[in-house]
């Protein structure tokens, strides 16, 4: 065939027409092509129904579209693309196109992944790996509770943590946590853990910004060595993730009331009780019959009142609110969670100067610097300000327990009432009326951390942190005296109104006392990690770290008395010479610690970790006391992978054995016991006529071989799942030596020596027992199903401190839990003199008198 070339405008009209057929049908299938190609169809689904709002991702573009209602997404990108799929509350996925044109997915929920991946020291290890007693809850469970303060939502969700909230005063709410009971005489309060830094508060950070809470209860935590003896929690925030960014905005309005309010006596029946105990005293009763029949049917509430003091301070509902806002997404390059709260609490009082509240602003940021560095960089501050009258909750509620219901808490004209005893009227003291106590205190945190991977040694990671801490706390006092009525039962004016008096309680005079105090600390920490597979059965990894710890505290006071007027709280109008008083104070600490783990495991099957510390503490004297090695180790065994096991795998489709054993440490103490304390004697000496001169005392004695307590930790534990992950759970059982515990030793030395002894490493304790949780993960349509149950036991009892030498066995608490008391046993009642004359009783006793029992039998 011969060919040539013809130029298109010497083509006639026929060969021109097919040659724009030609072009035009080319044409068409190059478009249809390339259409073909560059365009990527699906559906997301999670579970069965389809996920709206997933973010599409051409990786490494800015080419991103979000599915439909239905979960349907249309892209274009081309055969060698990679699509990152993302949506908050579920892990992103990186799919290859490889040249399809129709790619479905399934996203996965990350409280799925939650599950098996778990925080530990240092680090994240999967769940199935783990063989040491660690519990984990997800950030999503916590913001289930309306309490503002953290601390109070781990109550009940975690096996093995005991939440005691003593106080529900706004500002003051923390609970107390304890991790498998109490263990030693002294500090039982745990580690916490945020981010990765040791030492920081868990009270007040948001909730709505916790990804994940995992407490360490046995050995786990001896790599924290001279500080996790108590239990470590570990708290993890959350950060961002690649894909669309999403704004997340709540606000919750509650309310609160208290749970119990005690039930006093009413007026009448306070005056009958009054009258019983005077005639069993053999005195003249104290109120008339005429007297409680007007308590009772307030004819006269003047002289008569009738006063329920709690209802008078309290009232029925109080309010609190807590707003979130979060902004969280990003790219493959940089990630971001950027966050604010602000939460409000009143008190339940009347005419309350109690509130607190509390701005606080988040900003976590991952930076991909090159596909071997990453770098992290976090922020925290927070204002907390808290308002409070001059007389404590724990006074104002003593006073209303103590109040009679005789007295007016506030006369009918609205005025209030006398004092109870000591100028105190709680109606008054819960008010501003008395001066106020107002408290601010400012946290900055930072936290900054590089990751680098070594590209020529597979599996090795290089880690270094830094993390600044500051708080500065701003503390001012005013106190003014207040005015309390009172009416002597007879005087009225001309309309027959009762004429009140005022009298001024409390100070005499107004004065003030400001504190500020500034703390910082600086944790630096470097972290080696490797992780390698051999023949894909044997699978090892490896951490070796050294942590360095600096700190330091300074603070300062200023009083002034005698303030000519109530008008001005501010210091300079305070009186001069003897009437101010200042004085502070400052104080460093510093730790220095090595810190390791290792773990391999065959399969997934048999499971072992090692981990350790070598702890430097400053609370310690110089030399080897000053530091302390803790072990621990742990095994595991997954039963259910053995070949034997296949026929239970319907029904027990998981089940791992683990046992562990550690020693670590408790040096929560008063620091620098092992040196002499030295102060000023409160009283000066005269050595010239007009010269005063201050002489110093030495305020302790040292111990130059304090150490820290020792915790010996044993626990053995199972955990499986039922029906292929639709029951599932775990129970243990713990043995707790601890050891070195400080006390005194004076019970054991006469006080005739005239020895003040300083506290010495004398005291045991033992504390075991058990705890258990079962839950149920099901799926029913779309509906998901989780409930749990969890629940233990345990019990402490002292098997050594100082006690009195030659008391019977009776009398002492060797042998039985802490806390305990020595009590009179009741075993009933005398009924009439007979019963007084024939067992022995205390001096005085007559009928209608306690038995108690005569324990040792000596009459």
């Amino acid at each position: 065939m011969k060919c040539f070339k013809q130029p298109f405008s010497q083509l006639n009209q026929r060969d021109k027409r097919y040659h724009k057929i030609l072009l035009f049908i080319a044409f068409t299938a190059f478009v249809v092509t390339i259409q073909a190609q560059d365009l990527v169809k699906g559906i997301v689904r999670s579970g069965s129904a389809g996920l709206s709002d997933v973010t599409v991702l051409v990786k490494g573009t800015t080419n991103a579209i979000s599915t439909d209602a239905s979960g349907a997404y249309t892209i274009k990108a081309s055969a060698k693309d990679m699509l990152v799929f993302s949506h908050v509350g579920f892990i992103s996925q990186e799919i290859a196109i490889a040249g399809r044109g129709n790619i479905n997915i399934e996203m996965v929920a990350e409280a799925e992944a939650l599950s098996q991946v778990v925080v530990v020291g240092y680090g994240s290890a999967k769940k199935a790996t783990l063989t040491g007693s660690i519990a984990t809850v997800k950030g999503s469970e916590l913001t289930k509770s309306p309490a503002t303060n953290l601390s109070n939502s781990l109550a009940g969700r975690v096996p093995g943590v005991t939440v005691v909230t003593r106080s529900g005063e706004p500002g003051n709410d923390g609970s107390t946590l304890l991790i498998r009971g109490s263990n030693t005489l002294n500090d039982n309060s745990p580690l916490i853990v945020v981010d990765g830094v040791p030492g920081r508060g868990l009270e007040r950070i948001d909730p709505a910004d916790v990804e994940s809470i995992t407490v360490l209860k046995d050995a786990s935590a001896a790599i924290y060595g001279a500080r996790s003896a108590n239990g470590v929690i570990l708290v993890t925030t959350k950060r961002g993730i690649s894909g669309k960014s999403t704004l997340d905005i709540s606000y919750n309005q509650g309310f609160v009331k208290p749970t119990v309010v005690p039930k006093m006596a009413d007026a009448a029946t306070y005056a009958q009780m009054v009258n019983e105990i005077k005639l069993y005293r053999g005195q003249s009763a104290a109120y008339t019959d005429d007297d409680i029949k007007k308590f009772r049917d307030g004819s006269n509430i003047w002289s008569h009142p009738n006063t329920d003091w709690f209802a008078e301070l309290y009232k029925p509902l109080s309010q609190q609110k807590n707003g979130h806002v979060s902004l969280r997404g990003g790219t493959e390059s940089i990630r971001y969670l950027v966050s604010a709260g602000y939460r409000f609490q009143d008190a339940i009082y009347r005419n309350s100067a109690t509130n607190y509240s509390q701005g606080n602003f988040r900003a976590n940021i991952d930076a991909k610097v090159s596909d071997n560095i990453k770098l992290t960089v976090d922020v925290f501050a927070s204002q907390e300000n808290r308002n409070y009258p001059t007389k404590s909750s724990s006074v104002i509620y003593a006073s209303a327990m103590r109040g009679k219901p005789t007295i007016a808490g506030r006369w009918p004209n609205g005025l209030p009432g006398p004092d109870i005893e000591r100028g105190e009227n709680p109606i008054v003291m819960a008010t501003n009326a008395t001066g106020y106590d107002k408290q601010i205190v400012y946290n900055f945190l930072t936290n900054a951390k590089v990751d680098i991977n070594i590209p020529w040694v597979k599996g090795l990671t290089i880690s270094a942190s830094v993390a600044i801490d500051k708080y500065v706390n701003n503390q001012k006092v005013w106190q003014t005296p207040w005015n309390l009525y009172y009416w002597d039962g007879a005087t009225l004016d001309p309309n027959n109104i009762p004429v009140l008096t005022k009298s001024s309680r409390g100070y005499p005079s107004p004065q003030l006392r400001q504190d500020f105090g500034n703390t910082n600390n600086t944790t630096l920490n470097g972290l080696i990690n490797y992780a390698h597979s051999f023949a894909g059965k044997h699978n090892f990894k490896a951490l070796i770290g050294i942590e360095k710890i600096q700190g330091d505290m300074m603070n300062f006071y200023a009083v002034r008395k005698n303030f000519i007027s109530a008008a001005t709280d501010q210091l300079f109008a305070g009186g001069d010479g003897l009437n101010q008083t200042n004085s502070g104070s400052a104080s460093l600490n510093a730790r220095l610690n090595y810190f390791g783990r290792l773990n391999y495991n065959f399969e997934e099957k048999y499971i072992s970790e090692f981990v350790f510390r070598y702890d430097g503490s400053y609370i310690f004297p110089l030399g080897k006391k000053q530091f302390g090695f803790f072990p621990g180790v742990s095994l595991g065994w997954v039963v259910s992978k053995e070949n034997f096991w296949k026929n239970f795998t319907h029904t027990v489709s998981n089940l791992k054995l683990r046992g562990s054993w550690g020693q670590t440490g408790n040096d929560r103490i008063n620091p620098y016991q092992y040196l002499s304390g030295y102060g000023y004697a409160p009283n000066a000496y005269l050595f010239n006529i007009d010269q005063e001169n201050k002489a110093l005392n030495e305020t302790r004695i040292p111990n130059t071989n304090i150490t820290w307590e020792v915790a010996n930790q044993s626990n053995i534990g199972v955990e499986g799942q039922l029906f292929n992950g639709k029951v599932f759970f775990t129970a243990d059982y713990f043995y707790n030596l601890r050891t070195n515990i400080l006390a005194f030793k004076n019970a054991s030395v006469p006080a005739s020596t005239g020895l003040s002894l300083p506290r010495q490493n004398i005291g045991k304790v033992v504390n075991q027992g058990f705890e258990f949780q079962v839950g149920t993960n099901q799926k029913i349509g779309d509906i998901a199903i989780s409930v749990s149950v969890n629940g233990g036991f345990q019990k402490n009892k002292i098997k050594f401190w100082d006690e009195v030498p030659g008391a019977p066995d009776y009398q002492k608490s060797t042998g039985y839990p802490m806390g305990s008391y020595l009590l009179y046993e009741s075993i009933g009642v005398f009924s009439d003199q007979l019963s007084v004359d024939k067992y022995p009783h205390l001096p005085q006793a007559r009928p209608g008198d306690i038995i108690f029992r005569d324990v040792n039998n000596d009459g």
